[in-house]
């Protein structure tokens, strides 16, 4: 499995185990996942699709180089007040993230995320309301 991945399913792992309403206010039931999903083609609300994006990379001497991997998460939430409740889960995320900036993602090398930074945060201010779809764009940086 490419480190990619490991990073990937690392955040999904980590969203689904503390987006559980006990220290966050939100709860994902375990419904965050690696797969790109579209709001039309969900059936479960909250849901949360969290997919590995572009990457650049910065080389330094004595062949250190860094990886910078975008990670788009797409927030979905049916509520007769879909925005706060998006919002809700915005905040849960990057509060989540900030507490877990640095990540074990390969458990056997010791390997880890160095800085996890968000990048944008966008909702659909309420255009398809009952239904809110919010998209949180992360930048990890790691070492390839």
């Amino acid at each position: 499995m490419s480190k990619r991945s490991k990073i990937t399913n690392t955040i999904v792992e980590l969203v689904n185990n503390n987006l559980n309403s006990i220290d966050f206010n939100s709860n994902i039931y375990n419904n965050a996942h690696n797969k790109l999903v579209f709001w039309d083609e969900v059936n479960d609300f909250p849901y949360m699709s969290i997919i590995a994006g572009g990457e650049n990379r910065q080389y330094l001497p004595a062949g250190f180089k860094w990886g910078f991997l975008e990670v788009v998460f797409r927030i979905y939430v049916e509520d007769e007040y879909p925005q706060e409740k998006l919002e809700s889960f915005i905040e849960d995320v990057e509060a989540l993230l900030d507490a877990n900036n640095e990540l074990v993602y390969d458990s056997e090398t010791g390997d880890t995320t160095q800085e996890i930074s968000i990048l944008s945060i966008t909702t659909d201010q309420g255009l398809f309301a009952p239904i809110g779809v919010g998209e949180i764009v992360i930048q990890v940086r790691y070492d390839v």
